[in-house]
């Protein structure tokens, strides 16, 4: 695949400083369509530091973030989805008092292509348009196994169908790129297998590029092609999950060695 396809998403030592503390530094990073990639490190390591930098909410003090070859830079969050980036959150953000559908549909709204006087008068353009995000909306509920759930409010949800839930409304941004924040985390075993389904699901049907921070390493070790391990805010180690899982840096900064 990587010798026919140019990477979907590339960073060239990208970096980022707090205060003259270096976050984040040289951090270089190729994924390609259709691949699932393991983001990896021990607490504080600057993991989520590195989605930040990828998703536009902080910008790079070094290097860059390309997406189909174009440069990111200087973007604004909403222009990082516009371009097809899309990211869940390790603290789950719904709209816990719209319902299930509702908050699918909002990943839609730049799909709706009616006025406000449509909407107003309810006009046949303000249906048809309503009916086809809502088959949307539902095909992507399917998906995470939430169909059945779709007219309920977000907050009565289980903990685990929240975060599928998360996943599915960021499907409906149309992206090339799924950045997932730890979605397995405070998950129990049943939960953490639903979502691997699911994460297999979307990987497949839709052949989109996966990065996944995780912190349960059975999950990582399954579902990723690839795995990168950064250990204060710089990459130790990078290859296929076997090659990680007996790596003697990584093994050491794991166990504060």
């Amino acid at each position: 695949m990587r010798e026919t396809k140019p990477p979907v998403l590339e960073t060239r030592r990208l970096g980022v400083s707090f205060g003259g503390l270096h976050a984040v530094e040289d951090f270089n990073l190729s994924i390609y369509p259709g691949e699932l990639v393991g983001l990896i490190g021990p607490n504080g390591a600057g993991k989520t530091t590195v989605f930040n930098l990828l998703t536009g909410v902080y910008a790079p003090t070094e290097g860059t973030v390309l997406l189909d070859g174009v440069p990111l830079n200087g973007k604004k969050v909403h222009q990082f989805v516009e371009a097809g980036i899309a990211r869940t959150f390790q603290n789950i953000r719904l709209f816990h008092d719209m319902t299930v559908i509702e908050n699918v549909k909002v990943a839609f709204t730049k799909d709706m292509h009616y006025g406000l006087l449509d909407a107003l008068l309810r006009t046949p353009k303000y249906w048809k348009a309503e009916a086809e995000v809502t088959e949307r909306a539902m095909d992507l509920l399917a998906i995470c196994h939430l169909e059945d759930k779709a007219n309920v409010l977000a907050s009565s949800l289980p903990y685990g169908q929240q975060r599928k839930l998360e996943i599915a409304r960021a499907l409906g941004t149309n992206m090339k790129v799924l950045l997932l924040d730890e979605p397995a985390a405070g998950m129990n075993p049943t939960e953490t297998a639903e979502l691997l389904e699911c994460i297999n699901t979307i990987r497949d049907r839709f052949g989109i590029a996966i990065l996944l921070i995780e912190h349960d390493m059975s999950l990582v070790m399954n579902i990723c092609q690839r795995i990168q391990v950064i250990d204060y805010g710089q990459t130790i180690a990078s290859g296929l999950p076997e090659e990680i899982a007996n790596d003697p840096k990584v093994i050491a900064a794991y166990l504060g060695e």
